[in-house]
Formats: C-alpha cells, sequence, structure tokens
C-alpha cells in the first residue's frame, strides 16, 4: 500500500524590485516636518533667486521686450514698471530655483518609492524639465514672434503700436508658462503607459482625437486669433505626442 503524498508549492517570494530600499518608518507628525522643512527650503531659493533676478531685471526685461521689436512701450500708470520689475524678478527667480524646488519634492516622496518606482523616477522628472524648457525656447523664438507680428500688422495702417508694458508682460509670460505645460505631453504618455493604462497602440488609435485635441489647445493657449500661431503650437504638440508613442513602444509598452 502506497501512501499519498501531497504536494506543496513553495509560496512566492515578493519581487525585489517592489520593495522599499530603506525599511524606515516616520511618523505623521515626521512627515509633517519633513514636508515643512521642505518648503521651507523651496521658498527660500525662490526668495534668493528673486532677489538675484531683481538686480538684473532691467536686461531681463530687455530680452523679453525683443520679440516685439518696433514697438514703443508705455507705462499708463504710475509705478507701472516698478512694480512690474517685482513682478518679472519673481517669475524668473522662480525659474531659476525650480532646480532646488524640485530636488526637495525629489528628496520628500523618494523614501516611499520602491526600487521600481525609482528607476521611473530619473527620466521623467530630467524629461519634464528638459521639455518645460524646451517649451519656453519654443514659445520664446517662434510663438510670441508670430502672435506679436499679427497684432503689430493689424491695423498698422490705422494705429501706431504703443503698448502697456505691464499687459504686454502678462500675455507673453502667460504664453510661455502655458506651451512649457503643453510640451509635457510626452512625459504623461510615458507614466500613462508606465502605469498600465494606456499602450502605445491605444495611443495610435487615438489620433484623430489627438488631433482635434491639439487644435483647440493652439486656440485656447495662443492669444491670437491668427492661424500661423495656431497652427505652430498644435503642430508642435502633435509632435511631441507621436515622439511620445514612439518612446513609449521603445520601453515595450
Amino acid at each position: 500500500m502506497t501512501s499519498l503524498q501531497t504536494k506543496t508549492t513553495p509560496p512566492e517570494t515578493p519581487d525585489p524590485i517592489d520593495d522599499l530600499p530603506e525599511d524606515l518608518e516616520m511618523s505623521f507628525f515626521d512627515h509633517l516636518e519633513e514636508l515643512r522643512l521642505r518648503i521651507f527650503y523651496s521658498l527660500i531659493a525662490v526668495v534668493v533667486g528673486w532677489i538675484g533676478c531683481f538686480f538684473f531685471v532691467k536686461p531681463i526685461v530687455q530680452i523679453l521686450e525683443a520679440p516685439a521689436a518696433g514697438v514703443k512701450f508705455i507705462q499708463v500708470a504710475p509705478g507701472e514698471f516698478f512694480f512690474l520689475s517685482f513682478k518679472v524678478a519673481g517669475y524668473t527667480g522662480a525659474l531659476v530655483a525650480s532646480p532646488l524646488i524640485l530636488y526637495q519634492v525629489i528628496a520628500f516622496v523618494l523614501p516611499g518609492l520602491t526600487r521600481k518606482e525609482r528607476r521611473l523616477l530619473a527620466p521623467v522628472v530630467l524629461g519634464s524639465g528638459v521639455l518645460f524648457f524646451a517649451g519656453l525656447a519654443f514659445s520664446y523664438v517662434a510663438l510670441i514672434p508670430a502672435a506679436l507680428n499679427f497684432f503689430i500688422t493689424y491695423g498698422a495702417d490705422v494705429v501706431e503700436a504703443a503698448w502697456s508694458i505691464e499687459r504686454y508682460f502678462e500675455l507673453i509670460l502667460g504664453l510661455m508658462f502655458f506651451t512649457g505645460l503643453a510640451f509635457q505631453v510626452p512625459v504623461v504618455q510615458m507614466v500613462l503607459a508606465w502605469l498600465g493604462i494606456v499602450t502605445s497602440e491605444l495611443m495610435l488609435k487615438g489620433w484623430r482625437l489627438v488631433i482635434l485635441g491639439s487644435v483647440i489647445m493652439g486656440a485656447v493657449i495662443t492669444p491670437s486669433t491668427d492661424p500661423m500661431t495656431q497652427s505652430l503650437l498644435a503642430g508642435a504638440i502633435l509632435a511631441l505626442y507621436f515622439g511620445g508613442i514612439g518612446v513609449v513602444k521603445l520601453s515595450g509598452r
């Protein structure tokens, strides 16, 4: 008589890539204290950047005025340019301090990420930063000149171009910022693919909706109504989208 032997399968061992590299436990109040310090350091970086840029605000203003060649800028209220200098220095200072701010954000979230998540963090952060600054450059070199040329030439035989300095900077700073955000499309695609929400094939199937969305974004973000400026931004978004599909495809997703 033979005895029956039950075969038991050994328990599955967790994948080390899904483990936390450091087994550190922090209380809720420790997290709050850590967050407070990171915010404090970020604010210090912004203030230092703002003060430093304020000393060079006139050259910065001249650089930002360059796309509007031939336009006369005026201040329509007492102290308009003085208060605008603080605003321009603040935006520029925050931009200069952005690497330090990003470092504080990474330092805060890094201990809670698994090894797998940390592998994604570096390309996402680097790609996001590069694309944001690329969006600023594209806006300054292509979008702003095209939009300003439309405003200058339209009605040039009727009125003289003399613009409020504050309204001008509200226009171009807003355009540069939202263009930088629009250039984050490949980063969003990569994150969604990594989370398993979409695949490269699914992204490619939705190209019609993407074309419609890029045209709408071009119309909303650009301040002018001319088709040239809107087409430039819509074309850039489409190129970034299909480039993002290629990156996702190369990653095997």
